[in-house]
C-alpha cells in the first residue's frame, strides 16, 4: 500500500471513530438477565442470607423488601418499618418514602443504612437499623449516622457500607452538590466515628450519586451513577467506575482521571428499551460478581436489573 493511500485510510478510520457516539457504544451493552415475579424496584441493594437465599431492600414506603430463593424469581416481603418511621419526618416532610437503603450482613445480624429527604433538597439524613432476621417488622432503628443541612455543600443520601481489609467500617454517600463523601464508622455500633469527612468523587456540582465501594483483587472499586434518574424512560442514568488501592482513595478511572475531577469509566448506559440504568450494587456471589441496579422500561416502570460482572486482563469490570 502506498504512503499516500495509507494516510488516506488512516484519515478515514479516524473520522469514522469520531462518528461513534455514546449512544452507539451503549447499544453494545447486554440486556438485563432474566428475573421474574415482583421485580418493580428503585435503588436496589441486596444481601445473600446464611441459608443461601437473597434479600433485596429498595426505595419505597417505609423501605420495601423482596426475597428470592434462586436470584431469578422475586416476591414481595413487606417493609422494614410497617408501622412507620416518625423519626424521619423532619427530613421527609411527612412522606413515608425512605430512600436508597444499603443492606448487608455482619456479626450475625443485618445492617440497613437508609436515607430520609425530599427531592432536590440537601436537608437530608442517613439512619441505621439492624435486625436479627432481615424480615419485615423485625428492625430496630439505631439512630442518626450523618445529616446535611441546606447550609452544607453535600447531601446525606445514598449510603453504602464498606468494610476494608483491616476490618475498619466506612460509609460512602452523596448526591450532586460537592459529590461523594466517605466517613468512618464505629464497628461496635455502626454509627459515625469522629468528625472526619473525605471527598472521593465529584463532578463540580454536577449529577453524580449512588456510590458503592467493593474490593476485588488488589483494588477497591468505586461505582457511581452519573446523570439523571427518576424521569422514567427519559432518565439518563449510567453506571461509572473508578478504582484505588486504598479505600479512602484517590480513585481514578481507566484513563487515569481522578474521580474527584469528574473521572469515571462507563460500564453500563441506556440502550434499546433499557433506559437510565443505575443506582448499582455489587454482590460477590459464589459464582462470581453480580451487578444489581434499576432501569426504566419504555412505559416508565422502574425494574430490577441483574448482570454478571467480568474483569479484563487489566482488572477493569465489564457488564456481561
Amino acid at each position: 500500500m502506498s504512503v499516500a493511500r495509507s494516510r488516506f485510510v488512516a484519515i478515514i478510520l479516524f473520522a469514522t471513530a469520531l462518528l461513534v457516539t455514546p449512544a452507539a457504544a451503549a447499544a453494545g451493552y447486554p440486556n438485563p438477565g432474566r428475573v421474574t415475579g415482583d421485580v418493580g424496584v428503585h435503588d436496589p441493594s441486596v444481601v445473600k442470607r446464611p441459608d443461601g437465599s437473597y434479600l433485596v431492600a429498595h426505595t419505597g414506603d417505609n423501605i420495601a423488601l423482596k426475597t428470592s430463593a434462586d436470584r431469578t424469581a422475586f416476591r414481595n416481603a413487606g417493609s422494614v418499618f410497617p408501622n412507620g418511621a416518625p423519626w424521619t419526618t423532619t427530613y421527609t416532610k411527612g412522606s413515608r418514602s425512605l430512600w436508597a437503603p444499603d443492606i448487608s450482613y455482619h456479626n450475625g445480624q443485618y445492617y440497613l443504612y437508609y436515607a430520609a429527604s425530599t427531592f432536590g433538597s440537601n436537608r437530608s439524613a442517613i439512619f441505621l437499623a439492624t435486625s436479627p432476621s432481615g424480615g419485615s417488622d423485625t428492625w430496630t432503628n439505631r439512630g442518626l449516622v450523618v445529616e446535611s443541612r441546606t447550609s452544607d455543600n453535600f447531601n446525606a443520601i445514598d449510603p453504602n457500607l464498606t468494610v476494608d481489609e483491616q476490618g475498619r467500617w466506612w460509609l460512602d454517600f452523596g448526591s450532586f452538590w460537592s459529590g461523594i463523601k466517605l466517613i468512618q464508622l464505629n464497628p461496635a455500633t455502626g454509627l459515625r466515628q469522629g468528625t472526619g469527612m473525605t471527598a472521593i468523587a465529584g463532578r463540580g456540582g454536577g449529577a453524580i450519586e449512588a456510590p458503592f465501594i467493593v474490593k476485588h483483587g488488589q483494588y477497591y472499586y468505586q461505582y457511581v451513577s452519573f446523570d439523571l434518574c427518576c424521569r422514567g424512560a427519559s432518565s439518563t442514568y449510567r453506571v461509572m467506575v473508578g478504582r484505588s488501592t486504598s479505600v479512602t482513595g484517590p480513585y481514578t478511572d481507566r484513563a487515569g482521571v481522578a474521580m474527584t475531577s469528574g473521572g469515571g469509566t462507563e460500564i453500563l448506559a441506556g440502550h434499546g428499551s433499557v433506559h437510565g440504568p443505575g443506582h448499582e450494587a455489587v454482590l460477590a456471589d459464589t459464582d462470581g460478581d453480580l451487578l444489581f441496579y434499576h432501569y426504566y422500561a419504555d412505559n416508565g416502570a422502574s425494574l430490577l436489573g441483574v448482570n454478571r460482572l467480568t474483569y479484563d486482563s487489566a482488572g477493569w469490570p465489564h457488564v456481561a
